[in-house]
């Protein structure tokens, strides 16, 4: 695999009682940072991995029913996670960025897309097509906000499911089969289904050589994957499939144990990215 760079990177974050992100967690609010991968190509310039919070959430969630979403999922959007104050707070140049790849449609994962719909989005198309095909009140029930996905987001759209087959390299097993979304060999996606429709996760190798698979939501934190801890089946159930994700906990359970050196880093746990970025040169601030 080609190697790329790799900033861990949170934007924003929600708060959410522990016990429902993890059997047996406390009642207590948790906050979870809503973390963006930075991603720059040796030669295709930046791609990132997810969007964050944006200001544009708290836009979308004002009307009846999106506003259930914010009610029922606090979150934390200051005016550093504002588009160009961040960028500039971790030397992105917003000219570079020829990609984003979208792991899933949930609002905490796209808020920051109408920054980005002049440039191509990688996403799943089971996806994207849940996103426009439900009514008002089935979107907010399974975190979904349409407002935040710009129709440009269609026609630029490059589908995980058509990008060519390929082989995962031994470190990320028991995952075996990837999509090469850029036909390099790069940035391979992996499906982890069961949390929603149409849930990627990538795989990458980075400069340092360190594999390292973006979880995105396949998990809330490591600690669920280490212990093989599910969130409770009220939870799973209400966004996805709880069968499927309790199979695909148990993949990364499995790869986690096997593979040493394998960083699998979920999109909303702090302690995840503040142990990647002590193994060397990367961000997650």
């Amino acid at each position: 695999m080609i190697r790329v760079g790799l900033q861990w990177i949170a934007r924003g974050a929600c708060t959410h009682p522990e016990v429902m992100t993890i059997s047996g967690g406390s009642l207590c609010a948790v906050e979870f940072p809503a973390m963006v991968g930075v991603i720059r190509h040796p030669t295709r310039g930046m791609f990132l991995f997810d969007t964050g919070y944006d200001p544009a959430f708290i836009a979308a969630t004002r009307p009846f029913p999106e506003r259930l979403y914010r009610w029922t999922t606090p979150v934390r959007i200051g005016e550093d996670a504002e588009w160009q104050t961040w960028l500039a707070a971790h030397d992105i140049a917003e000219s570079e960025i020829a990609g984003t790849i979208i792991s899933h449609f949930h609002g905490d994962h796209v808020a920051g897309l109408g920054n980005l719909a002049h440039v191509p989005v990688y996403c799943a198309r089971a996806g994207l097509s849940q996103l426009r095909s439900s009514g008002r009140f089935a979107r907010v029930r399974r975190g979904l906000l349409a407002a935040l996905v710009p129709p440009e987001v269609d026609t630029q759209a490059r589908f995980f499911e058509d990008a060519p087959a390929c082989q995962l390299p031994s470190a990320f097993a028991p995952f075996r089969e990837a999509r090469d979304i850029l036909g390099d060999g790069s940035l391979l996606a992996v499906e982890l289904p069961g949390h929603c429709a149409g849930h990627w996760g990538l795989a990458l190798i980075t400069e340092a050589g360190q594999p390292v698979l973006l979880a995105a939501d396949a998990v809330w934190s490591g600690q669920s994957i280490t212990q093989h801890r599910p969130p409770p089946r009220i939870t799973t159930a209400l966004l996805g499939d709880t069968r499927r994700y309790r199979q695909t906990l148990d993949l990364l359970s499995r790869a986690s144990k096997n593979n040493g050196e394998l960083a699998i880093l979920p999109s909303h746990c702090a302690a995840s990215a503040r142990k990647f970025s002590a193994t060397g040169d990367n961000d997650a601030g």
